[in-house]
């Protein structure tokens, strides 16, 4: 799992998980705890109800995400943007601001202007949005949509049969759609993705939000940091049959597991109690990473035949052989050739299951092959961590 730095703020499986408060400059938004139109009073907000409640990144929205708006052109929201920028300037606490746009001339003038960070909700539609934030050397929280500014998030929208393939769109279900939804128009280095929890379109279901959520640690085969926005959301609150504005206790808990399944980043309106969730969840969460020997052996978080499937894609190995990984699995980084073939002689002799790819290598297997395996490694350097991570 890569790490991305934000203004100095790293992001990733090593580090506490993040907290992203909401403000919002946008008079439409329907969310009234944190819409500001005045400089001083947006600021006020943010030191006293984010900053020092423990946001460590304070995203500000231009306009209203809703679908039932009309969308605002560059130029509306660039007219708004001097409101952001005099809350930013007057903020006395430290937090790393992110602009939520769908607009690269948006963003490119926000990042001028003392901006941190970019939250594209149409997921790079803009096409020049990636090559904005490379130039600015900015983390970019991408939200899985369509190449469609008009429509973020509404990913069943997209012609996938024309995308991907008549089969593939056959056979894919809405979590597979996301996950795909991100691929479109690549990423940058410092890309944060978001499965795009929420209402977005009327084709949505709150079934889709339940299985995207239960599916969470799928997206972890990315390789990026996950960003979820859950706060207060209908897909929780109709569980328990509660209002938004008795809806914290459902969000607190879905954090917690949303943590633990592989999110860093938590975007929310309730700061303190969510940030308190969020430190429970990664306290219980069991994802081993051992560094040495320049080798590094991660613990995968998988669960499914399609998560080990999405990881063995990303190192370039062949996904068809998901089938064969049960049990635990390993990504290995760092290995000399001389070690691979040691590896791959030792799998050849036992039940372990090794895919090599141009990114890293998958090495997985029954606690019994683990085991077994690991009595058989050659007692190099190279391959130490590996085998004390085998080692049931």
């Amino acid at each position: 799992m890569q790490t991305v730095e934000a203004a100095g703020l790293e992001i990733g499986d090593d580090h506490p998980p993040r907290i992203m408060g909401v403000l919002n400059v946008s008079k439409e938004s329907p969310y009234d705890p944190s819409v500001y139109d005045d400089p001083g009073e947006a600021a006020a907000y943010v030191d006293e109800e984010l900053v020092s409640e423990g946001a460590d990144i304070v995203d500000i929205g231009l306009e209203s995400a809703n679908k039932r708006l009309d969308v605002l052109t560059p130029e509306q929201e660039l007219a708004r943007l001097d409101t952001a920028i005099e809350t930013i300037e007057s903020v006395s606490g430290d937090a790393v601001f992110s602009i939520e746009t769908r607009y690269a001339e948006v963003a490119d003038e926000a990042l001028k202007r003392g901006f941190d960070m970019v939250n594209d909700i149409c997921g790079f539609a803009d096409p020049e949005m990636p090559d904005i934030c490379r130039e600015h050397d900015v983390a970019v929280a991408k939200m899985a949509s369509p190449p469609d500014l008009t429509r973020p998030g509404a990913v069943e929208e997209t012609d996938w049969a024309a995308v991907r393939s008549p089969k593939w769109a056959e056979q894919a279900d809405y979590v597979d759609e996301i996950y795909a939804a991100l691929e479109q128009n690549g990423f940058t280095d410092k890309t944060i993705v978001d499965p795009a929890f929420g209402g977005w379109s009327e084709a949505k279901t709150l079934s889709d939000d339940r299985e995207t959520f239960r599916r969470l640690r799928e997206f972890r085969g990315h390789g990026y940091p996950i960003l979820v926005s859950i706060n207060r959301k209908n897909f929780l609150k109709t569980i328990a049959d509660r209002s938004t504005e008795d809806a914290l206790p459902v969000s607190l808990a879905a954090t917690s597991m949303a943590v633990e399944r592989g999110a860093h980043v938590v975007r929310t309106h309730d700061v303190a109690e969510t940030r308190d969730a969020a430190l429970v969840g990664k306290a219980f969460t069991e994802r081993s990473r051992t560094v040495r020997n320049h080798v590094t052996v991660s613990e995968l978080d998988v669960h499914r035949p399609m998560e080990v499937a999405h990881h063995l894609e990303r190192i370039g190995a062949d996904g068809d052989a998901s089938e064969a990984y049960v049990g635990r699995v390993f990504e290995v980084n760092g290995l000399d050739p001389e070690s691979v073939d040691e590896l791959l002689a030792v799998a050849e002799e036992t039940s372990l299951v090794v895919q090599v790819g141009d990114g890293g290598l998958l090495v997985g297997g029954r606690l019994d092959a683990l085991g077994e395996a690991a009595t058989r490694l050659p007692e190099t350097a190279a391959l130490e961590p590996l085998t004390e991570a085998l080692d049931p």
